[in-house]
């Protein structure tokens, strides 16, 4: 995906900053990391507090192989009904975000 298609995701919460990093892109509003662009895909971050609300909307969570073992990360896809309605989007992207300001403590 690219970068103004990603700006354009995002701009409910405001300008974001896009920072290539691990072969994808790395998401950030305000000096915190929300979300994820790998393989083209958007991948939003998730906690504790929001996880069930990705689980419910049929979202997954990133995987991959970690020396045979598989480890989860803390970012899930971009539920489909959201690509479709900007109002939907925007709800998610600031689930992520919360997510993040919820990490940096």
């Amino acid at each position: 995906m690219d970068n103004v298609a990603i700006e354009e995701m995002f701009s409910a919460l405001g300008p974001v900053t896009v920072k290539r990093m691990f072969g994808g892109k790395g998401i950030y509003f305000e000096g915190r990391i929300l979300a994820l662009e790998v393989g083209g895909d958007i991948l939003l971050k998730a906690d504790a507090e929001s996880t069930g609300a990705f689980e419910d909307a049929g979202s997954s969570q990133w995987t991959y192989d970690g020396k045979g073992k598989l480890v989860k990360m803390p970012y899930w896809s971009v539920p489909e009904e959201a690509f479709d309605d900007p109002d939907d989007m925007a709800r998610w992207v600031r689930l992520a975000y919360e997510a993040a300001l919820r990490a940096k403590k």
